[in-house]
C-alpha cells in the first residue's frame, strides 16, 4: 500500500464519493459531452452544466438518463438510454456525487484499468482499491467574486463496497482556495464556476 498520505486523502474525498451538494453553479444550457467529462477532458465550467440535472430528476429524464434507486447514499445513479464509450469501454451506468462523475463498469478488479490510465495507487487492499492522478491544477479568478482559486481536475479509478463487481472510473472537478500562505500566479485564467466545497471523508462514507 502506498505511503502517499496526501493522495490517499484526496482519493478518499474524490473516489469514495462523499456526500456533497453540487459544487458548481449552474451553467447556461449546453450540449453535455459525458465521455469528455468522465475522461477529464473538460473543465469546472463545463461540469457546471450537470448541476441542474443532479438537482432535478426530470431534467435527467429529458436527456435520456433513467434515475436509479440509490445503491449508495452518497451518489446519484442513472442508466443511459444509449451506451457511451468511456476509456475505450462501453458504459450505460453512470453516477454523480458533488464534483465527481463516473462510469460504472462490470469489472471486479479495478487495477488493470488504473494501470492502463497510468494512475498512482493511493490505497490497495484485498477488497478496496483507489488510484488517481491530478491532470490539471491551475490558478483562476472567479468572474463573479474576483476571488483567487485553484482549479483541480483529478482522474480516478476505484471500487466501492455498495457496488460489488463494479469498477468506478471518472473525473473530479473542483475549485478550492489556495492553501494559507500560498498566492496564485500572476494573471490567472478567469472562471465562471462557483467555489467548490471541499468534500471530506466521514465515518458514513462507504469504506469497502
Amino acid at each position: 500500500m502506498s505511503a502517499n498520505v496526501p493522495l490517499i486523502r484526496t482519493l478518499s474525498a474524490c473516489l469514495l464519493l462523499a456526500a456533497a451538494a453540487p459544487v458548481v453553479s449552474a451553467a447556461p444550457a449546453t450540449a453535455i459531452d459525458l465521455p469528455a467529462l468522465m475522461e477529464c477532458r473538460q473543465s469546472v465550467s463545463e461540469f457546471a452544466a450537470l448541476a441542474p440535472i443532479a438537482a432535478d430528476p426530470l431534467k435527467a429524464v429529458a436527456l435520456g438518463w433513467r434515475p436509479l434507486p440509490q445503491g449508495n447514499l452518497f451518489m446519484n445513479e442513472y442508466m443511459l438510454n444509449a451506451p457511451i464509450t468511456v476509456f475505450g469501454r462501453s458504459a450505460e451506468h453512470i453516477a454523480m456525487a458533488g464534483g465527481t462523475i463516473v462510469a460504472l463498469f462490470d469489472m471486479p478488479d479495478p487495477r488493470p484499468l488504473a494501470k492502463e490510465l497510468d494512475l498512482e495507487v493511493g490505497y490497495d487492499a484485498p477488497e478496496k482499491f483507489m488510484a488517481g492522478r491530478e491532470l490539471v491544477s491551475r490558478d483562476v479568478i472567479d468572474a463573479k467574486s474576483g476571488e483567487a482559486l485553484i482549479e483541480s481536475v483529478i482522474l480516478s479509478v476505484s471500487n466501492v463496497k455498495s457496488h460489488p463487481g463494479k469498477t468506478l472510473a471518472g473525473c473530479t472537478y473542483s475549485l478550492d482556495q489556495p492553501a494559507e500562505g500560498e498566492a496564485p500566479a500572476a494573471a490567472p485564467a478567469p472562471t465562471t464556476g462557483a467555489p467548490a466545497e471541499a468534500a471530506q471523508p466521514s465515518p458514513a462514507t462507504p469504506a469497502g
